[in-house]
């Protein structure tokens, strides 16, 4: 009965190729498996993923690239998060300046 099951699960082509649009966006916007410990594990995932597909091991396959796309999405949002604290830091240190300069010219 457990076999009929396994039998039963289709590949999870679909989401291989989702998981694969995670990683790619992931990576535009500059997330890196040394930076971003969580493209690390997304990586890691999706290649194993991709063993338990070779091997038709589609349910394991499915769990593993569903897991790798949250990680990919998680390094994506970690490195956007960075960016746009940098950017607000940017332009808090020009509002002092500028605010300095006006008070200066009083």
């Amino acid at each position: 009965m457990a076999l009929a099951g396994c039998a039963a699960d289709p590949a999870p082509n679909e989401q291989m190729r989702l998981t694969a649009q995670a990683l790619e966006q992931a990576k535009a916007v500059g997330a890196t498996p040394d930076e971003v410990p969580e493209m690390k594990l997304a990586e890691d995932k999706y290649h194993r993923a991709q063993g338990s597909m070779a091997g038709q091991s589609f349910k394991n396959a499915r769990m593993r690239a569903e897991q790798a796309e949250l990680d990919a999405r998680l390094a994506e949002a970690r490195v956007l998060t960075l960016k746009s604290e940098e950017q607000l830091n940017v332009l808090n240190t020009r509002i002092a300046r500028l605010r300095k300069q006006l008070g200066d010219a009083q």
